[in-house]
C-alpha cells in the first residue's frame, strides 16, 4: 500500500489534534521561547524556583542613632507569581561601641520594597532588641564588641514586580552600631519558593 503525502495547506485548521502528534516530533527546538509556564514545568508547593544573593565586603555603614536605619545589605528578586512566597536570610556580624556606658545592644530589621517604592519594616526580631551584652554593676566603661546576627523570614509580596529587600539596624544600648569591619564578609540571599 502506498502513502499520500497531503501538503499542509490541504489540511483543514482542526484536522491534526494532538492526539495525532507523536512525541518525538515535538523537539526542544520547535518549542517557543517562555511558552511552557512555571505550572506547566511541574513547579509544585514548597519548590524553590529561583535564588538571587549578594555578598559584601565593603562599605561598612555605621549608625549613630536609635531609629533604625539603611545598610548596605540589599539584594533583589522578581517573583515569578503573586502566590510565591521569598525566604530571606542574612548573616552579619555587627560591630558595636560604647565610650561611657555599661551595655552594647543592636536592633535589626529587614525592609521591604516593591517596584520601587518606599521601604517598609516586614521584619524585626526579639522586640527590636536581637543581640548584644550587658555589664551588670560596671558603668562609664568604654566597650566594643562584634556578634553575628542571623535573620531568616518568610515574606509573601504578593507581586511579579521587583522586590528590593534590605537590612537596617541602629543601637539600642550604646554610642555606634556597623554591619562589622570592612574586611568581613555580609551576605543576604533571597529564595523564591513556589505556593
Amino acid at each position: 500500500m502506498s502513502k499520500t503525502t497531503i501538503p499542509t495547506a490541504g489540511l483543514a485548521d482542526s484536522a491534526v489534534t494532538t492526539a495525532k502528534i507523536t512525541d518525538a516530533n515535538i523537539t526542544t527546538a520547535k518549542i517557543a521561547d517562555d511558552a511552557v509556564t512555571a505550572a506547566k514545568a511541574g513547579f509544585s508547593a514548597g519548590k524553590i524556583l529561583q535564588v538571587q544573593s549578594a555578598d559584601f565586603t565593603s562599605g561598612v555603614t555605621s549608625v549613630t542613632s536609635s531609629t533604625l536605619g539603611a545598610t548596605e545589605v540589599t539584594d533583589q528578586i522578581t517573583p515569578s507569581a503573586t502566590s510565591s512566597k521569598v525566604f530571606i536570610t542574612i548573616n552579619i556580624s555587627c560591630g558595636m561601641y560604647e565610650g561611657s556606658g555599661k551595655a552594647l545592644q543592636a536592633k535589626v530589621g529587614i525592609y521591604r520594597s516593591i517596584d520601587g517604592g518606599t521601604y517598609s519594616l516586614i521584619y524585626a526580631g526579639q522586640g527590636n532588641h536581637y543581640a548584644g551584652q550587658s555589664y551588670g554593676g560596671v558603668s562609664n566603661q568604654e566597650v566594643s564588641g562584634s556578634h553575628p546576627i542571623n535573620l531568616n523570614y518568610l515574606d509573601s509580596p504578593n507581586t511579579t514586580s521587583a522586590v528590593d529587600y534590605k537590612l537596617y539596624i541602629a543601637y539600642q544600648s550604646g554610642d555606634v552600631i556597623n554591619t562589622g569591619a570592612s574586611d568581613m564578609g555580609r551576605s543576604i540571599t533571597l529564595m523564591e519558593i513556589g505556593a
